[in-house]
């Protein structure tokens, strides 16, 4: 039996920091996910959208490909200043991302890992992925499972399917939290044990019988 843990929402705090970019340079929300071409105008980064393996000036779903690792936080910047008409020269991403540990959650971690091993899989992209390493927050793990490296998101099963084979492990011997449906929705129907994160309590029993 291995372990995956989601990491924002689930280990940490959230990563969402876009409302606090919104208020930097004046614009809403709604404008925010439509510049970066999600369309529905309420989205983040590795959510389903317009999945595209390139980027297509104008049109492209900014979020998935930078989640993806198809561009950089540099050219994210870049292709959104031109599309909302702000010149954007600080990355906002890292510079607002502060997220905070989840304490009981990194207890679970721990007593799991006398035994198992633990990993994390996330939906990142590079600026946070450069600061959790930073912070020292992937060190929690055996082993970290990222967007931005693996070339690809959830709810994408490939997501899970790289990772199993990195793992060298059946579906039916993976247990895997996260904090989205979706994500819960995708992992379960490859076949994985799965529980949506609700509080630490809640997914301390659910892995009960293991420690």
């Amino acid at each position: 039996m291995i372990f995956i843990f989601d990491m924002g929402g689930v280990v940490t705090t959230s990563a969402a920091v876009e409302k606090q970019i919104c208020d930097i340079i004046g614009i809403s929300e709604k404008d925010f996910f439509e510049y970066c071409g999600c369309g529905n105008g309420n989205a983040s980064y590795g959510d389903p959208g317009v999945k595209l393996n390139k980027y297509i000036p104008n049109s492209s779903d900014l979020l998935t490909l930078l989640s993806n690792g198809t561009i950089t936080t540099e050219q994210f910047w870049q292709e959104f200043s031109v599309r909302s008409g702000k010149s954007i020269q600080t990355d906002y991403w890292h510079l607002l991302f502060h997220p905070e540990l989840n304490e009981d959650v990194v207890k679970i971690i721990r007593t799991l890992r006398r035994n198992y091993r633990v990993v994390c899989g996330t939906n990142t992209i590079d600026s946070h992925y450069m600061n959790h390493i930073e912070r020292g927050d992937y060190s929690l793990f055996d082993q970290t499972y990222a967007s931005n490296v693996l070339g690809v998101s959830k709810p994408d099963l490939k997501f899970w399917k790289l990772i199993l084979l990195a793992e060298g492990v059946n579906a039916a011997d993976v247990f895997f939290t996260d904090d989205n449906l979706n994500n819960c929705s995708a992992a379960s129907s490859l076949g994985l044990k799965v529980h949506q994160f609700v509080n630490a309590a809640d997914l301390e029993s659910a892995v009960r019988e293991w420690f």
